[in-house]
């Protein structure tokens, strides 16, 4: 069987089990064993297949996983994400479309301390709407800043996202969150700029709010130091290298814990709400990586990644028009794929292809993080906009049609990072 064989094979099953309604943890371990039994026999297949679950899960480095995800729970409980959007209004929302551009700062803010996009969405769909309709917004702007906003929380780190393709690439995970920083601080400088630029055109869509007396913005932008410093103080000690990633992670999980604890928001039972929510999700997260990797060997024993070098070398094609072709599929995939498995799926096939072609692969990452961004707002079944489709009960018909202005945003930022490469280097390369 050719490498190409196997590919349509692979692909083709897997697709049908997901029309099946399988869940897609499951085929991909359906897919991937079936697949490694037929390349390499059934009993090398056996011990090969009891090795790469243990192996990988039990791995030191996917170990901040779980860290990352019970700080951003610990912070989510402690009513910090109310106050940053408190800040945030304080200082912009008096302005045409303003309450907008408050909930895409606030979103960032949460992010840095969270880390899921679809708890981001989901969050400041409950907090930043009643502001918004209050004052009167078009429903479709309101809506659309929430779920663009929301993708932040899978860029600015921490974001597990980009601890998984470390581990999966070798790419060390504290120079991609560092190289997330400017990417997506340019994506809430985007965002906002679509905003002003909307209201421009529709000033009705986005009424001014009331100004807030300085007193009061001072005292809003008090409340929000202490996730100002636990963002430091985590990103601040993988800068100059006082520990690793996986470290990190504990720093972050111990404060967000006290920084709860000193606001007031824990007890026993939220405690262990906390900590079932942590498990449900990592283990969720690991069923997925287990079947990702059993359908990745599938593919690598087929030979699928030699192939595509091969192919690439052979036709002379330019290495950066091989990077949008990539990025073009990823667009496509992105309008009805989730963005974990996406990313489980086909880096495993890519990564090895970028990194012949010469490009860095701290690069790669934050650019496949970023579009795996694009999808989640890319209509028809972008993530967020059923998140937040569900929650506000928009007519997704709306939702598609304010979403296109914040889809252009993100494929401008796109282009930029793709074309200058040291937006996303240069801060790697003085770290540590």
């Amino acid at each position: 069987m050719t490498a190409w064989t196997a590919a349509l094979y692979g692909f083709g099953s897997l697709a049908v089990l997901l029309l099946a309604g399988v869940p897609i943890a499951f085929a991909m371990i359906m897919v991937g064993v079936a697949g490694i039994v037929s390349v390499i026999g059934l009993d090398p297949a056996l011990s090969l297949l009891g090795q790469i679950p243990v192996s990988q899960t039990t791995s030191y480095e996917l170990s901040v996983v779980p860290m990352f995800i019970l700080m951003g729970n610990f912070v989510a409980r402690s009513g910090i994400a109310n106050d940053l959007y408190d800040a945030c209004n304080a200082m912009v929302g008096h302005r045409r479309g303003g309450l907008a551009m408050a909930t895409i700062v606030a979103c960032g803010g949460f992010a840095a301390v969270c880390g899921s996009a679809i708890a981001t969405a989901a969050t400041f769909s409950r907090i930043a709407h009643p502001s918004m309709r209050r004052y009167g917004y078009d429903e479709g702007l309101a809506a659309a800043a929430i779920c663009a906003g929301g993708t932040l929380g899978i860029l600015i780190p921490p974001s597990v996202i980009m601890v998984i393709y470390g581990v999966m690439t070798g790419t060390d995970v504290a120079k991609l969150f560092i190289a997330g920083l400017v990417p997506g601080v340019l994506a809430i400088v985007l965002y906002m700029l679509t905003v002003q630029l909307i209201v421009w055109r529709k000033p009705a869509a986005g009424p001014r709010g009331e100004r807030v007396p300085a007193s009061q913005a001072l005292a809003a932008l008090g409340r929000v130091w202490p996730v100002l410093v636990l963002f430091a103080l985590v990103i601040g000690g993988l800068y100059f290298g006082a520990f690793t990633a996986t470290e990190g992670g504990a720093v972050g999980a111990a404060g967000a814990f006290f920084f709860a604890l000193w606001r007031g928001r824990l007890s026993w039972r939220v405690i262990l709400d906390c900590a079932i929510e942590t498990a449900r999700t990592t283990g969720s997260l690991f069923a997925i990586l287990i079947g990702a990797l059993l359908f990745s060997q599938f593919m690598n024993f087929a030979g699928l990644p030699n192939a595509l070098k091969d192919a690439v070398t052979a036709f002379g094609v330019e290495p950066l028009l091989v990077i949008f072709m990539i990025l073009l599929l990823y667009i496509v995939l992105g309008t009805f794929f989730e963005e974990l498995s996406m990313i489980l799926l086909t880096v495993p096939i890519f990564h090895p292809l970028v990194v012949h072609l010469g490009f860095d692969p701290i690069w790669f990452g934050v650019v496949i993080v970023m579009v795996v961004e694009l999808g989640m707002i890319s209509p028809p079944v972008g993530m967020n906009l059923f998140v937040v489709q569900s929650m506000l009960k928009t007519p997704i018909t709306t939702l598609w049609r304010w979403i296109a202005p914040f889809v252009a945003a993100d494929i401008v930022r796109l282009a930029i990072v793709v074309l200058v490469p040291p937006i996303v280097l240069f801060l790697p390369r003085l770290m540590k």
